[in-house]
């Protein structure tokens, strides 16, 4: 170890390196990533400006620095707003999470939907609240049934269009309304419960199943992510490993 080099300074050069590869991991693949690169950009040319003395492009770039910390704020509202939730959420003694117990009944509704092409969508809370989404639907507090999820998105129904928040073990409201997701790198065949599936899980830590009334597909989203065409077996498998439970 060098001279200089204390147990201090690894401890400082380690947990910097982790702040920014996750950084990087929420940034990937997001319209955050390419706003970066184009700040990275302007950097590389006020550098190159101030080495090769053009002052007019170097004073006309000075005058733009002072608001860049506005900019980045407005700019990465979301990203900002999904970081925090991130951090508040991480546990240090488990995770605490348990299976639900109506999971079954989830699985069948969504079974026979997915055969009679009916689409759904059904967010499972975790850590995160989602009080303010459940506000905007039409509040429930329900045990959850198949016949209960099969009349709510049977279409033609009040409470088709929305999505179903189960909070705890119940249904606490249907018909509800949630962030559309905006990142640039979804396929543009994905239509708004889909969108609003994966938005919702790029705010907080919740489980969006979701089926499509197109192809009858059962997907499941994540943190952001999709996976499409899932089987039954497959769903239960995502949704215990999400709530850090075995079957």
């Amino acid at each position: 170890m060098p001279p200089h080099m204390t147990i201090t300074s690894v401890i400082d050069i380690l947990a910097v390196a982790i702040l920014i590869y996750e950084l990087l991991l929420i940034v990937r693949g997001t319209r955050a990533a390419q706003i970066l690169l184009g700040i990275g950009t302007l950097a590389l040319i006020y550098g190159l400006s101030v080495y090769a003395r053009l002052e007019a492009l170097r004073s006309m770039l000075s005058y733009l620095v002072p608001y860049f910390p506005i900019a980045v704020i407005i700019l990465f509202q979301s990203e900002i707003r999904r970081t925090l939730a991130r951090i508040g959420r991480k546990r240090v003694f488990g995770s605490g999470f348990r299976r639900l117990e109506s999971v079954d009944e989830l699985l069948l509704a969504m079974t026979i939907m997915s055969q009679d092409h009916v689409g759904a969508l059904i967010v499972l809370e975790r850590d995160i609240g989602l009080r303010t989404f459940v506000e905007s639907g039409v509040r429930l507090d329900a045990e959850i049934t198949r016949d209960l999820l099969l009349s709510i998105f049977r279409p033609g129904a009040a409470l088709h269009d929305g999505a179903v928040i189960v909070q705890k073990d119940r249904i606490a409201a249907a018909a509800c309304f949630l962030p559309l997701s905006t990142n640039p790198a979804l396929s543009g065949k994905l239509g708004t419960r889909h969108r609003a599936g994966i938005g919702i899980t790029e705010e907080t830590d919740c489980l969006s199943l979701i089926v499509s009334e197109e192809t009858g597909w059962m997907s499941v989203a994540a943190g952001g992510e999709l996976e499409q065409n899932l089987k039954s077996e497959e769903v239960e498998l995502r949704i215990n490993r999400h709530f850090g439970v075995g079957r």
